[in-house]
């Protein structure tokens, strides 16, 4: 029907008083069929409370509620003491209900006709036994005083039945507050009425009162028990109540699936205090057992068993509770559970329960506890999968800026290329020596632009992805400084290049290859940007467990606005450059990954009056002696 309508499926369990009095048959019903409303996806749901029509009416008026389907049984009712059913009192509750009636199959009657035949005596403790009498007796004695100071009869009833609402509140059983009223009806006619110390009364209204006083007693101790079974409830729910909200306010701070998974069986094994055993299904399919131990020394061969471990696939396969306490797999040690959202399996939390089955009040919380966990793992899936497609579109983003870049940048130097070796090819015994050697350069400047482009394109690939592995090794940095200057552009000629020695001869660890690469992008960079004749100075130091090197010139510089952006990607400060191409921005970029990767940093500050300086540092060296 809820399929039908398209609409939630709740199954309600109203637990009345007379629960703790339940036959163990009754209750194995009670279990089947809320697993039964579990296999159809029903969400259980638990309210308390002796008036069940009541119950039912209040739920489904707070929880929006517009059909309820009920069970009819086909026991007959007695023609005295007429009392109205259940489906009666629904209908005067709730008449806007649609209400639907399913009659049974005669399982009530032979049950009830069982049930009739072995009467179910609750039981009573001796210490209760003992708190009653305790209580009576005092209460006796203080009757005795107040019959010696002249007080009327009427005090001293009110003093029993003080006495039986003190019982009823003192003892887990209500049989002691019926038994109490008895007793202390006897009492009082024994001790305090003429003739004393008999169970005579003289007096014809005396049977009458004693009457008054039972059923006064009675009342009253059902009462005290019914309000401390009530207050007992409310616990309950509150309890459940706060450890839910400390459940979901750690499960929010959790920032993986696995560490989700962690929370809720801690959180279940603080709860329940029995063995937890967890399955996270990872995005392989794989499941790897969690033990969390009440006692850390016990064994946990027997919970990662291959018995128990199939019971686990087959909670996952078919999406259905099974193990200790169900119809499948009833040997196992623990009743598993699929931590689930709809038709979504995230993995599978067993709990130790071959000793003794968890109740409905456990399975209720138990419930709620993984449907928690169930929702965060899916907050997780739809974070990291957002997170996910956030990547995926930076990274369509850069491959788009990439074949822009690349197709305006190549086209320069390619038709440069192409041109002067056209002109070379078809008209060259015109051309004069010196113009030979102006074209053959012009080809040499723009291959060689494209090899340190391409070469900057495959580095910075390979670090973003993690696949350049650093070739660590102890270096010289004068010896580093002087083979990045054998590489720089020729185009150095025209600038003044100065190289600051330090005092002392400092040693990195570092891969001289890549360190080499930095120094020739950062004075290639400053070549591009720097009217020719320029200052360009390199120095070096040393400064606590890393050496800086610092590249000045005294160029125009850069903008406050540009420093933030001049180390990211196809960012270039200035479209245009020296020899009219533009920048993709891949130098210094390419810098920021090599330093980074070496466990530096790397900045750009103002040169004054005018310019700029890009240190960056690298960790230090010394000199390993071989005795």
């Amino acid at each position: 029907m809820a399929s039908a309508f398209q609409c939630g499926f709740t199954a309600l369990f109203v637990e009345t008083k007379e629960f703790q009095w339940m036959t163990q048959t009754d209750k194995e019903r009670l279990q089947t069929n809320i697993h039964l409303a579990q296999q159809l996806n029903a969400s259980i749901e638990t309210v308390y409370g002796d008036d069940v029509a009541y119950q039912i009416a209040e739920f489904s008026r707070l929880s929006g509620v517009t059909k309820i389907v009920l069970g009819r049984s086909g026991i007959p009712r007695r023609p005295w003491f007429h009392k109205a059913s259940l489906t009666e009192r629904l209908i005067e509750l709730s008449p806007e209900l649609d209400i639907h009636i399913i009659p049974d199959n005669g399982l009530n009657s032979q049950l009830s006709a069982k049930r009739r035949e072995i009467m179910h005596i609750p039981s009573v403790s001796v210490l209760d036994l003992l708190k009653s009498a305790l209580i009576l007796a005092v209460s006796t004695l203080i009757g005795f005083l107040f019959y010696h100071l002249g007080f009327t009869e009427a005090n001293i009833i009110t003093l029993y039945i003080l006495g039986v609402m003190l019982v009823s509140v003192s003892t887990k059983s209500s049989v002691c507050s019926f038994i109490a009223s008895i007793v202390s009806v006897l009492t009082f006619n024994f001790f305090f009425t003429v003739p004393r110390f008999s169970l005579h009364a003289y007096d014809s209204a005396y049977p009458v009162t004693f009457l008054v006083m039972f059923l006064a007693s009675l009342l009253t101790g059902s009462l005290a028990s019914k309000l401390k079974s009530h207050a007992k409830r409310s616990a309950q729910v509150a309890w459940r109540t706060k450890l839910l909200f400390e459940t979901n306010q750690t499960l929010q701070k959790a920032s993986s699936q696995e560490e989700i998974v962690c929370v809720t069986a801690k959180q279940l094994l603080k709860i329940f205090q029995r063995d937890i055993i967890a399955y996270r299904i990872d995005p392989e399919g794989q499941m790897k057992p969690e033990l969390f131990l009440v006692d850390d020394m016990a064994s946990t061969d027997c919970y990662t068993s291959e018995k128990e471990q199939k019971v686990a696939r087959w909670v996952v396969t078919n999406n259905k509770r099974a193990g200790a306490g169900t119809e499948t797999f009833s040997d196992s040690i623990c009743t598993y559970l699929s931590i689930r959202t709809g038709d979504q399996v995230y993995g599978v939390v067993g709990i130790a329960a071959s000793d003794k089955p968890l109740d409905s009040f456990e399975s209720s919380i138990l419930l709620s506890v993984l449907g928690e966990c169930a929702l965060a793992l899916e907050n997780q899936k739809n974070l990291e999968e957002k997170e996910a497609a956030a990547v995926l579109a930076k990274n369509e983003q850069l491959r788009a800026n990439l074949l822009r870049s690349i197709s305006h940048d190549l086209r320069t130097p390619l038709t440069s290329i192409s041109g002067n070796a056209s002109n070379l090819l078809s008209n060259g015994n015109l051309f004069d020596t010196k113009t030979k050697e102006q074209m053959y350069t012009d080809i040499y400047d723009d291959a060689m632009w494209l090899i340190n482009l391409v070469e900057n394109l495959l580095s910075v690939s390979r670090l973003e992805e993690g696949r350049m592995n650093l070739h660590v090794t102890t270096e010289l940095i004068d010896e580093v400084v002087a083979e990045a200057l054998r590489h720089i552009n020729r185009k150095s000629v025209e600038y003044q290049l100065q190289v600051q020695n330090s005092d002392e001869y400092l040693l990195a660890q570092i891969d001289a290859k890549l360190i080499v690469q930095v120094l020739i992008n950062i004075v290639d960079n400053a070549i591009k940007y720097t009217p020719p004749g320029s200052e360009i100075a390199i120095s070096w130091k040393r400064n606590g467990a890393f050496i800086e090197i610092s590249v000045a010139d005294n160029g125009p510089g850069i903008s406050d606005e540009a420093k933030p952006h001049v180390f990211d990607m196809f960012y270039s400060a200035s479209n245009r450059i020296a020899d009219s191409r533009r920048s993709m921005g891949l130098g210094l970029a390419l810098c920021k990954s090599i330093v980074n990767a070496h466990g530096g940093e790397i900045t750009v500050t103002d040169h004054l009056p005018h310019g700029s300086i890009f240190t960056f540092s690298v960790p230090a060296g010394e000199v390993e002696l071989h005795e």
